[in-house]
């Protein structure tokens, strides 16, 4: 055999391994979500609705989905794209031992969260200086989230 047909077939047998491969993985996966899948389990479906599982039918693939209370829908067992997990917060916020007066509870130090409002105030060089412009308006700019 010439040197071109072994590569040709190396190659080809490179691409049945990784379709083999990605078929087990993906089979795998979806043993995994249905394993998660029962009554109570918080889902997201493919098209994003969000919603906490009912029951699910398995003689007909359906799932009964409540999306708020009182509001149940029929959606098919695979729609279900994956098991929502809760978030936990961030452990790196560092309370202050000192007491906001107006609300009662111990103030957070540190930065702000992303997308939120803080009321910034000049400093005492640009307070003193004539000639600097200080915006004390509150109201949003046009470009504002």
């Amino acid at each position: 055999m010439d040197p071109l047909t072994l590569v040709m077939l190396a190659v080809l047998a490179l691409l049945v391994f990784f379709m083999f491969r990605n078929g087990r993985k993906r089979q795998k996966d979806t043993l995994a979500l249905q394993s998660k899948m029962v009554a109570g389990a918080d889902v997201m479906t493919n098209f994003g609705l969000y919603g906490t599982i009912v029951s699910i039918d398995e003689e007909e693939n359906k799932v009964a989905l409540e999306i708020a209370p009182g509001t149940i829908v029929q959606i098919h067992r695979q729609t279900i794209a994956r098991v929502v997990e809760p978030t936990v917060v961030g452990d790196d916020v560092v309370l202050d031992d000192t007491v906001d007066e107006t609300a009662g509870t111990p103030a957070i130090v540190g930065e702000p969260e992303y997308g939120q409002r803080t009321e910034t105030e000049p400093t005492d060089d640009a307070a003193s200086d004539s000639t600097s412009v200080t915006d004390t308006n509150t109201e949003p700019k046009k470009g504002d989230a």
